[in-house]
C-alpha cells in the first residue's frame, strides 16, 4: 500500500491550519496554470499533511474564478492520497443550524462556468461518480468529530451553484423542496476532479447560516457570518489535527475505488491520444498512462 499523505482544502475563513509541524511552503508548478496558492507542507503527530487555501490568503479567488484542475493536480504532485475538503455553506434544515458540519455524501452539479474535467478532446474518460466521497476517510472524519464534541450529521446532500451571488428566493426553496440539505459554491467540480485524480475525497460543510427560505435569513448579515465563519475556523483546526493524529500510515484502499477510478475509464485509442494532453496528465493518470 501507498504511503498516506493527508491533504487538506480550505474553504471561506479556512486560510491556514494551525498546529503543523515542520512547516514549509512549496511552489509546485502544474500544467494546468496557476493554482490558489502555495502549498503547505508540514506534520501532525506521525501523519504527513498538506494544506491549501482554496480562496488563496486574503480570499483572492471568486468561486467562479478558482483554477479547480491547477489546485488537484498540485495536490496530486505533492503525493496526497487522502483529500479532506473544508467548505462554508446555507443550510436547508432548521437541525442543520450555524457552527454544525454536514459530512456530506452526494452532491448535485448546479455550475456552468468552470472547468469540469483533465480529459477531453485527445484523451477521452469517464469515471464513475455514483458515490463521490470515500467512505473509509468519511467516517474518521466522524469518528473524529465525535471525539472533539462538534455537532456534525454523518450523510447529506450539498447543491452546487455557480454563484457568486446567492441563491433567489425561488431557487431556495426549489433546492429545499428537492430535499437537498446544505448549498454551497466550491465542492464542484473539486469532487470530480479528485476522483480524476484518483484522490480519496470527503468533503466538510461548515454551515454558516441558513439560506434565504428561512424566515429569519434577512435577520442575518455580513457581519454575523463571517463571525461564524470564525468560530467554525477553530473548530475545524481541532478536527482536522484529530483526523491526522488517528490517521493510518498507509493509504488505505477505497471501498468505492475513487483510488482506482481511471481503471477502464479511458476510452481513447492509444494511436490517437493527443502528446500534448498526455504531457498534462502525467500526475493526474500517470498510473494508467505510463
Amino acid at each position: 500500500m501507498a504511503r498516506a499523505v493527508l491533504g487538506i482544502i480550505g474553504g471561506s475563513g479556512v486560510y491556514d491550519l494551525p498546529g503543523i509541524a515542520d512547516l514549509r511552503e512549496e511552489a509546485i508548478a502544474s500544467p494546468w496554470g496557476e493554482p490558489s496558492d502555495v502549498v503547505r507542507r508540514g506534520r501532525i503527530g506521525a501523519t504527513e499533511v498538506v494544506f491549501l487555501p482554496r480562496h488563496g490568503r486574503g480570499h483572492r479567488h471568486s468561486p467562479s474564478d478558482i483554477n479547480y484542475r491547477a489546485n488537484i493536480d498540485v495536490l496530486k504532485r505533492a503525493g496526497v492520497t487522502d483529500l479532506v475538503s473544508v467548505s462554508a455553506c446555507g443550510s436547508f434544515r432548521e437541525e442543520l443550524f450555524p457552527g454544525s458540519f454536514v459530512l456530506v455524501d452526494q452532491f448535485v452539479d448546479r455550475t456552468f462556468r468552470r472547468h469540469g474535467s483533465f480529459f477531453g478532446s485527445g484523451c477521452v474518460a469517464h469515471v464513475p461518480m455514483a458515490h463521490p466521497v470515500g467512505p473509509l476517510l468519511q467516517r474518521r472524519i466522524a469518528a473524529a468529530a465525535a471525539q472533539e464534541g462538534i455537532p456534525h450529521r454523518l450523510g447529506g446532500t450539498y447543491v452546487c451553484i455557480e454563484g457568486p451571488q446567492f441563491s433567489t428566493y425561488a431557487e431556495s426553496l426549489t433546492y429545499k423542496g428537492l430535499g437537498y440539505d446544505v448549498v454551497g459554491m466550491t465542492a464542484m467540480p473539486e469532487a470530480k476532479l479528485a476522483r480524476e485524480a484518483e484522490i480519496t475525497y470527503a468533503t466538510v460543510a461548515m454551515v454558516t447560516d441558513f439560506d434565504c427560505w428561512h424566515p429569519e435569513h434577512d435577520d442575518v448579515d455580513v457581519a454575523a457570518v463571517v463571525a461564524v465563519a470564525r468560530r467554525n475556523a477553530e473548530t475545524v483546526a481541532r478536527l482536522i489535527a484529530r483526523v491526522a493524529r488517528d490517521f493510518p500510515a498507509e493509504h488505505e484502499p477505497c471501498p468505492v475505488r475513487s483510488d482506482r477510478a481511471l481503471d477502464g475509464a479511458i476510452m481513447t485509442a492509444p494511436s490517437a491520444r493527443d502528446p500534448a494532453l498526455l504531457r498534462k496528465l502525467d500526475a493526474v493518470a500517470g498510473r494508467v498512462l505510463g
